[in-house]
């Protein structure tokens, strides 16, 4: 039986969960893989957590709940390099510059590491880069928790359209988002209150900028469009529309007219092989596809050359769902 060591970077909400999901599906593991899979590290801001017999649900959920204290000698890296892990989950905050994660996640790939990421800010920053690490190193690079995790995007684009021409992609990438605007539309809460509700719910960050200003959905595009489509998309150059301006009139003019608003991101690819990638604010038709799509569920069209066209409505918008999608990656990791 082979021995999966697991090294987990970022332990906030989704870290916490990939933690409790590692624990709960060993059996699981063993019994499909023939693989003995353990968590051995945890990394936090300023601290971390080793065992190399792995961390047992006590020693973790203490050391989530307790409180960290500034460390200036605290070195990462050091730490993740000390531990001699397999598989790094990188579950930290998703920033614009990559972040520690980006750093991370290239020491991963450069050591014979498979990596999985959650965050999307290395992967929007460098994808291409880490990309060509994994393919050089003989590991995986996944990615499905940083690319709408439950809702399958990058499996359906990299996989079960192999050896189609993908013409379009169009979705509902950001759970929160469609919350908000089912809220406003369904129960008239102006952007404020629905972002507030979304936030005593957990499922919005104390911030909510980055769900409802489109960084998300543009930053899942971006992902996607460079993963799936061999891009070379920067986050910059996304066309990005905001719900933040929506009005009460707008709304009643929306309902006038059997409109449903949707903050649907696109990558379309021309003739010349050329993608344009946008986020924009649409108010579709009540036949569309994803007008009958609400709350935080989250949606993808696909239009191909030889397939047809394929669309694909569900996934939670939760921590545990995002951490499901990462221990799939892992799984996909595992089998091959």
């Amino acid at each position: 039986m082979k021995r999966w060591n697991i090294m987990l970077t970022g332990f906030g909400t989704v870290g916490q969960q990939v933690a409790r999901l590692l624990e709960q599906r060993r059996e699981r593991y063993r019994e499909l893989y023939q693989a003995d899979v353990r968590l051995v590290g945890v990394v936090r801001s300023a601290s971390g957590l080793y065992d190399e017999n792995g961390i047992d649900s006590g020693k973790w959920e203490d050391y989530a709940h307790t409180k960290q204290a500034g460390n200036p000698s605290w070195n990462a890296l050091e730490f993740i390099k000390s531990a001699q892990a397999d598989v790094l989950i990188e579950a930290g905050p998703s920033e614009k510059e990559g972040g520690p994660g980006l750093t991370y996640i290239r020491y991963a790939l450069e050591n014979a590491m498979h990596a999985i990421a959650i965050s999307k800010g290395a992967l929007v920053v460098d994808y291409a880069g880490l990309a060509a690490l994994a393919k050089k190193h003989g590991v995986a690079l996944k990615v499905s928790g940083a690319t709408a995790a439950a809702l399958p995007t990058i499996d359906l684009l990299q996989y079960n359209l192999a050896g189609c021409e993908v013409k379009r992609v169009e979705g509902i990438f950001t759970g929160t988002t469609n919350f908000v605007l089912t809220k406003m539309m369904e129960e008239g809460l102006t952007c404020a209150e629905a972002v507030e509700l979304t936030q005593k719910m957990g499922i919005a960050e104390p911030d909510p900028s980055y769900d409802i200003d489109g960084w998300d959905t543009a930053s899942k595009l971006t992902i996607l469009a460079n993963a799936a489509f061999g891009g070379q998309v920067n986050l910059k150059d996304v066309a990005r529309a905001s719900i933040r301006e929506i009005t009460s009139l707008q709304i009643e003019t929306w309902k006038k007219h059997t409109k449903i608003p949707k903050l649907i991101g696109t990558i379309q690819k021309d003739a010349n092989g050329t993608l344009t990638v946008a986020v924009e604010l649409c108010a579709v038709d009540f036949t569309h596809p994803f007008a009958s799509v609400s709350g935080t569920t989250k949606a993808i069209r696909v239009e191909t050359d030889v397939m047809g066209d394929l669309l694909v409505v569900g996934g939670k918008s939760d921590p545990v769902a995002a951490a499901a999608a990462a221990l799939k990656d892992l799984e996909h990791i595992m089998s091959r």
